[in-house]
This record gives C-alpha cells, structure tokens and sequence, in this order.
C-alpha cells in the first residue's frame, strides 16, 4: 500500500510541476506530461514500477477522450462538415499515410510494417494545436477552422485504424516475441472473447449484435436511466452512473474482440443529441484528463533515453521527414481547396507534428506484433521530438510568415469622385450596419476602407465601397471631406481610430464626428481630442442585455426599458465630469484625482438611481 501511494505521489508532483511550466512555456500540457515522464523516469525505475502495466490502465483514458470526442460529434453537424472533412481530412490523412508508408519501405521495412508507420504519423497532435489556436486567437481564421476540420477526421480515423492494425500482425514477429502475448492480452483488457471459436458468419453477427446494442442503449435506455438517478438528487451518482455506463461499453466491446475505443465512440455519437451530453462530459471529463495525463507521464517515463542516444542521428532524420512530409502534402491539399495567402501557410505549418494518438497506436502496434520493440521505440521519439518542435513550428509563422502577409497593400488608392454627406472610415462589421442604415434612410454615402479582398466581397453584394487608407488627408479631402456634415470612424484599429479623430476635429470644427471606441478609456482619449459624439463598441448590446435580464426577472418590457433608460442616463453624465479629468499620460488607476471623482459619483448616483428603479417597479405593480 505504501509503494503505491509512493508512486502515485511521485506521479501527481511531476504532473503538477511539469504542466504549468510547460503551458507557460507555449509547449502546451502533452509535452508538459511527456517531460514529467522522462524526469521521473529513473526514480520510477528505482522503485522499480512497472511501466507497462501502468500503460495499459491510463490507455483507458484514451477510451474516454474517444467517447469525449463522439459527444461533439452531433450526425447532422458531421453531415454539413462532410466536404471539407473528407476533403482536406481525407486527403491529408491518406496521402501522408501513402507517403510515409512508401518512404520505410525505401528503407527496408515489411509492408504492414511501413503501412503501420504511415497511419501512426500521419496523425496530428489535437490537444497542442487547439490549445495553442485558442490561445492565439486563430480558431476562428480560415487556416484554424481548415486545421480543426482535419483534426476532427484524423480523431475519427482512428477508430479504423485500431481496426486495421490487427490485421497486419506479423506472424515472424508472433512467434520471436514469446511473453509478447500477455502483453497484448492485458492492452485490449481481457484474453477471452465470446466470438473465440466461433465460425466467421456467427463471430460477425455477435459483433454487428453488440454494435447495434450499443446504439440501442444509447438511444432508449439511457434517458429512463439517467431520469431514475436525477430523482435522488446526488451529483456523484451521475458520475457513478457515466462512468459505468463508458466501462460496460468498453467490456462489451472487449468481449465481442473489438476495440473498446470503438465502442465508446459510437456510444458517443449516439448520445450527441442527447439532453445528458453535456452532464455526461462534465462528469466523465476529469477522469479523461487525469488518466490521459497519466498515459502521457507513462509515455514518457517509457522512453529509451540510451535508444536516443545511440540512434540520434535516425530519430533527427526520421523527425525531419515527418515534418517535410506533411507540411507538403498540407500545402497541396490547401492550394486545391483554395486556401490562400496566411491561412495556407497556418494550416499546414500548425498539422506538421505527429500527434498523441501516435502513443497510443503504436503501443497498439507492438501489442499485435506489427512493431517490434525496437521500432516501436524509435517511433515513439520521433513522435514525441516533432511534438516538441511544434512551438518553434508556430514562432515561424508568427514571426516569418504572418509579418509578410498582414504588411498594408501596397495597391494604389481607388479615385474617389463623388461628394456625400456622410463619410464612413472602415466597412467592417460595425461601418457595414451603420452604411446600410443611413443609405436605407436615403442619405448618400461615402465608404472608405483598406481591406480590398472585404471590399471586393462587398461589392458583389451591390455596396459601393472605396480602396484607401482613411486616415490619410489627401484621400479624405478627394472625399470630400470640408463639405461633408458626417465622419463616421468605424476602423478596428484604435491607433487608427485616434489618429482620424485628432486630424478631423482639429481641421474641420463645423464636422460632425462619430467615434468608434473601443472601451471606456478610449471614450476618455476620444473626448480629450474633442470628439463630443462617442459610441462604445459594446455599450449598446451591454443595455440590451441588462435589460432582457430586467424582463427574464419578471418586470414587463415597459418598465425594463426605463429602468435600462434610466442606468443610461446616469452612465452618460457621469462620463463627461470623469472624462474631463483624463490624462493621456497617467493609467486611468493611478489617476488620484479621477479615481476620487468615479468614487464620488458612484456615492452621489447609486441611491438616485436605486430610488429611480424602485419607483418604476411600484409604478408597474
């Protein structure tokens, strides 16, 4: 009892220490789990645990992640993404597999030997490209969403590669193993199957019996179920009840000699539409993470650092040929789906590493003499040094390839040979709305902005809009700009947004400026320009929502609108007296005499407004 409590500490420490400095790092948590495993990987060895039994019960961790990702994988979502998950997804994944197969061919490899070594890398890791996508931003680019949908292939083809794999077992490799067996006994958790015996026809039809069991209970079984154990009221035995329900599926797939993977993603795919997803991975996701972190830390506590050492030469080359290998095919792929400029080169840079499900099948591999140890090995340094490279993959597009892309076009401003009332500096996603508004209402526009590939978009929409750079002077007063009665600056970027407001309220006093503003502060910069007409970006949604909060309390819309009316004024006059003490110069938290005046008018205001509000509740009553 005590070597075991030992060894989980040992675990949980690294774990701990390891992620945070990792994540901080930009490595993200795999590697992080990955590094605590070769730093414990000689304590380990001195306490003399066993690595491999540990393996094969954090590889149930891997059995959760699948049923995870079969949650988010709602049927008629996978529908609508059909074409660009078979066609960048489907591409990358046989392509790269083809390529990697015939490269170890070339290099003296069997053939389900070479086949096996293409399908483990041409996977990509999910967990450090997402993390680091969301972390960036660049989840919602073109080059993310492209990078997400082959991901979401490359986890679902992994249910046919366990699939395949057995089928490539190597009958020299069976036979010189000896122990091997007990090995892959204890991978797939059992060395006894219902279908051992049994004539092909009948062994097939128990495993189409135990699939279609698995989405018959999925469908109909698990809403009485989870219905029964809501009337207790106890969190726990929902958990209880999740992870039950993901083990039997598991067993019932072991024991019909499929993969327990498989069966815990069809059961979450069944269950995607169901009203108990998200309790379902809220309860099941905690033991997913520890026991894949725990999976991971094996991995890497497993890694033969004397293989390393002796075949560095090999790993560094087979690494190198990984990376090359699928940055081309990716780059292929993304010039025939018509991925362009950054987005290509961020779509095929980010998918260029091996990824954690590589761990897994190859582990599954040597389990069914495709691998021998020493390959298996090899492999797996190879997928985990392309995962540590894949930082450095990102520095070079944030650093090299992204810089030469957003540099301004370098196209000439469009002639500007009309004169309207209302000029718009910007046609995004608030200058579009505030153009169609004015035009709408029959007022001429004048619409400016520097994003020529939005403008051409906008233009086969019927807007007319004009290439240029709004914060120039030239361009403004070819404009327009002295006879104009309405500026309205609309630009993403607030240095741009500060710089047209200064240049237009100190040369045409007689013009009317809206502003954009980006958050309080910058109304405060904005009013120091002498911009009177500031509207904060979110400011009007904030109301809006304040007041269907107001209404979802049980006030009718009448008295949520005054009370929001009310909240309005008081913010609005309060802005000028604050604005008035802003200094350009000092952060507005250290600013002691605008600090004391928010404190004073808060003081002064609050029961003003809470007597106003209480007022229109009894009116309403």
């Amino acid at each position: 009892m005590t070597g075991f409590l030992v060894i989980a500490f040992v675990i949980l420490v690294a774990g701990v220490v390891a992620v945070p400095i990792a994540s901080r790092l930009g490595l993200g948590s795999v590697l992080g789990y990955l590094l605590a495993g070769m730093a414990i990987s000689p304590l380990l060895l001195a306490l003399r645990v066993d690595i491999e039994g540990l393996q094969v019960f954090a590889e149930f961790g891997v059995v959760m992640m699948l049923f995870l990702v079969g949650l988010e994988l709602e049927p008629k979502k996978l529908w609508e993404m059909r074409k660009r998950l078979l066609g960048l997804g489907g591409g990358q994944v046989l392509a790269t597999t083809i390529l990697l197969a015939a490269i170890a061919m070339v290099s003296g490899e069997r053939w389900q030997t070479a086949l096996g070594i293409g399908m483990v890398l041409a996977l990509s890791s999910t967990a450090i490209i997402v993390q680091t996508l969301n972390e960036k931003g660049l989840m919602k680019s073109e080059g993310g969403e492209a990078s997400f949908s082959v991901l979401l292939f490359q986890d679902v083809s992994v249910i046919p590669m366990l699939a395949i794999i057995p089928l490539l077992a190597i009958p020299e490799l069976a036979g010189a193993a000896g122990g091997a067996a007990g090995h892959a006994e204890g991978a797939h958790g059992a060395g006894w199957t219902i279908t051992e015996g049994l004539p092909a026809w009948l062994a097939a039809i128990v495993t189409i019996a135990a699939v279609a069991a698995v989405a018959f209970i999925g469908n109909y079984l698990t809403r009485p179920i989870f219905r029964f154990i809501a009337a207790a009221q106890l969190r726990e035995l929902f958990t209880a009840v999740g992870l039950a329900f993901v083990i039997g599926i598991a067993l019932l797939m072991t024991f019909v000699g499929l993969s327990p993977a498989l069966g815990t993603f069809l059961a979450g795919v069944v269950l995607a539409n169901s009203e108990y997803r998200h309790e379902l991975e809220s309860d099941v996701a905690p033991f997913k993470g520890l026991l894949l972190g725990l999976f991971f830390i094996t991995v890497g506590a497993g890694i033969d650092f004397a293989l390393a050492y002796e075949q560095f030469g090999t790993v560094l080359f087979w690494s190198a040929v990984v990376i090359a290998t699928k940055i081309i095919v990716l780059l292929v792929i993304a010039r025939i789906a018509g991925i362009k400029r950054q987005a290509k080169w961020l779509f095929s840079l980010s998918l260029a590493q091996a990824g954690e499900f590589g761990f897994v099948l190859i582990a599954f591999a040597l389990a069914n003499f495709v691998f021998d140890e020493p390959l298996a090995d090899l492999l797996l340094l190879v997928v985990a040094l392309t995962m540590l490279v894949t930082p450095l993959l990102f520095i070079v597009y944030d650093k090299v390839i992204a810089p030469r892309f957003n540099r301004k076009d370098t196209r000439q401003a469009d002639t500007i040979e009309e004169e309207n009332p209302v000029i718009i500096a910007g046609r995004g996603r608030v200058g579009g709305i505030v153009d169609r508004m004015i035009q709408a209402a029959g007022f001429s526009t004048t619409v400016i902005d520097y994003d020529s590939s939005h403008l051409e978009v906008v233009r086969k929409f019927g807007y007319r809009s004009y290439f240029g750079d709004a914060t120039r002077p030239d361009l403004l007063h070819s404009a327009g700009i002295d006879k104009a009665r309405v500026l309205v600056v609309a630009l993403d970027d607030r240095e741009q947004i500060d710089r047209l407001v200064k240049y237009a309220v100190a040369n045409f006093p007689k013009l009317h400026v809206v502003a954009r503003a980006i958050d309080r502060g910058h109304v405060y910069e904005l009013w120091s320009y002498g911009c009177r007409d500031i509207i904060r970006e979110t400011y009007d949604s904030s109301l809006r929502m304040g007041r269907s909060s107001f209404e979802a309390l049980g006030m009718d819309r009448q008295q949520a609108q005054a009370m929001a009316d009310a909240f309005e004024e008081m913010d609005r006059s309060s802005m000028a007296e604050v604005a008035a003490l802003y200094d350009s110069k000092i952060p507005s938290y250290e600013n002691e005499p605008l600090v004391a005046k928010v404190k004073e008018l808060q003081a002064k205001w609050d029961p003003v407004l809470r007597e106003q509000m209480d007022g229109i509740i009894k009116r309403g009553r």
